[in-house]
């Protein structure tokens, strides 16, 4: 997450160069050309997944919320933050935000057993950072700044069930990556 937040702020403040004939063509700021889209998203679906991480979309993004919750906890624990730590618990709670209100768009079509799975998810990925709340200053300053991000996986999985996509991913194989 942390290099997806910095990565993101380096983004935000950047002036984009001139539009190239790319073949691309983007109709709005921020809207992502649809073929690439889909080519990160069959990228991110085909990256291994870390050990314990849920396999199904809702409970993969309550657990990527919790985890960045749990983030964005142990970095207001600290007394001296500085700048790049305020703007990553910025950055953070708006990831988080996208996240919630992609669960909660969804949790009416979601079954009993999902919502169960999406509940012990989140709280085992809460329960990661329990032990480092209790811990001196240096370690859980150590700990916010060592936090490497979610699994890209993690904001396609809320698009796809905010927006109520039930077709599978794309393969690498069909958007030319392989």
């Amino acid at each position: 997450m942390l290099v997806t937040l910095v990565s993101a702020l380096m983004l935000s403040t950047q002036t984009p160069a001139p539009a190239r004939d790319s073949g691309v063509v983007s109709t709005a700021p921020g809207v992502e050309a649809v073929e690439t889209e889909r080519f990160r998203e069959a990228v991110a679906y085909a990256n291994p997944m870390p050990r314990g991480a849920p396999e199904g979309d809702y409970p993969l993004v309550a657990w990527c919320e919790a985890l960045v919750n749990g983030h964005i906890a142990l970095g207001e624990t600290l007394t001296n933050r500085d700048p790049l730590d305020l703007e990553i618990i910025r950055l953070g709670k708006l990831e988080a935000a996208d996240f919630r209100a992609a669960l909660d768009a969804a949790e009416p079509r979601q079954t009993a057993a999902s919502r169960a799975a999406a509940r012990a998810a989140a709280a085992e990925a809460a329960g990661k950072w329990t032990p480092l709340v209790g811990q001196d200053e240096i370690v859980r300053s150590q700990a916010f700044g060592l936090f490497f991000g979610l699994p890209g996986r993690c904001e396609h999985a809320a698009r796809r069930i905010r927006e109520n996509i039930t077709t599978a991913p794309a393969t690498p194989a069909e958007v030319g990556a392989e």
